[in-house]
């Protein structure tokens, strides 16, 4: 009896060890370095809105600044997103509607550092009586390969519109995209009717370029241009040396000039015959990094303009 307990507790040992050097060895083949992500919230009234304003810092545990993209979140909700600048900081502005707000920025990582959140931090946004509208968009972070297409929603919240005598009509538009890279919204334009209350929503698509190469469709037009135009030269060179001694070749040197420059036009040298030949020019791809792109929307009136943001946040590898 004493024998089977002893081999109980050698098993159950061996167990435990095994489990413990497993969990050791998880912990040490986590990627990254472990971050700290903090947020300071200040608020004031826009447009009758309440306007949050968010400053975050992501530092590493190695005291240096991390990389990549936020985002705020109300209570898990992402709100908007934006990319971290050098120093690990970023800027995040969102219009708030009448309500509660548990706000927080939310660090995904990236390949060198972990993810990380900040403490929520109550905002209580006020009630207003000027009709207005909010915009946001889900999702807030967004990660394209150069060539891809990412689809995300923008959406316009009215606020106070029974306060609207006339429908309000809000444009949406982008800024803030990297080269060789374009967005478009459908629809482009919304319209608010008086005592609208639930959201509408318009589909954004960010298009990005990969990088293309240019086609030879006939590799052998070079060698029938030269084909042509060197026999020409030649014996345009030798027509303008002859017509110091014959004064009758000047006219069919003339002629002959007019025959190289016709040439010229129908053969590689001309831009408009090297395009439909050799196809066009090899483009560019969209730069690689973070960006913070604006999605702007803009209502008048006819005599004022308001004009609310929600920003997202782009990853390009």
């Amino acid at each position: 009896m004493r024998g089977i307990v002893c081999r109980n507790l050698r098993l159950e040992l061996v167990a435990g060890l095994s489990i413990a050097l497993a969990l050791t060895a998880v912990a040490q083949s986590a990627p990254g370095v472990a971050t700290q992500t903090t947020a300071t919230v200040a608020t004031r009234s826009q447009g009758g809105l309440t306007q949050a304003t968010v400053a975050v810092t992501v530092m590493g545990d190695d005291g240096l600044p991390a990389t990549g993209v936020v985002a705020l979140s109300d209570s898990g909700g992402q709100l908007a997103g934006a990319a971290l600048n050098a120093h690990g900081q970023a800027s995040v502005v969102v219009d708030l509607t009448p309500g509660g707000y548990q706000l927080s920025a939310v660090y995904p990582g990236d390949a060198k550092h972990q993810g990380s959140s900040s403490e929520p931090t109550a905002v209580q946004a006020d009630a207003s009586s000027t009709p207005g509208f909010q915009v946001s968009v889900s999702p807030a972070t967004l990660a394209l390969t150069a060539g891809q297409t990412g689809n995300a929603t923008a959406s316009i919240t009215p606020v106070n519109s029974t306060s609207l005598t006339a429908p309000m009509f809000v444009t949406l538009s982008c800024s803030g995209l990297p080269d060789e890279a374009a967005c478009n919204f459908t629809p482009e334009s919304i319209e608010i009717l008086p005592n609208a209350t639930s959201a509408i929503t318009s589909s954004m698509i960010i298009v990005t370029q990969a990088e293309s190469v240019a086609s030879a469709a006939h590799p052998r037009s070079n060698s029938v241009a030269w084909a042509l135009l060197l026999p020409g030269v030649f014996s345009l060179g030798g027509l303008a040396w002859g017509t110091r001694r014959r004064p009758w070749l000047n006219r069919l040197v003339l002629l002959a000039l007019v025959g190289l420059v016709t040439t010229l036009g129908t053969t590689a040298c001309n831009p408009q015959y090297n395009y439909y030949h050799h196809g066009p020019p090899p483009s560019p791809a969209t730069p690689s990094g973070n960006y913070t792109v604006t999605i702007a929307a803009q209502s008048s009136n006819g005599i004022t303009a308001t004009t609310n943001f929600a920003t997202l946040a782009l990853t390009v590898k």
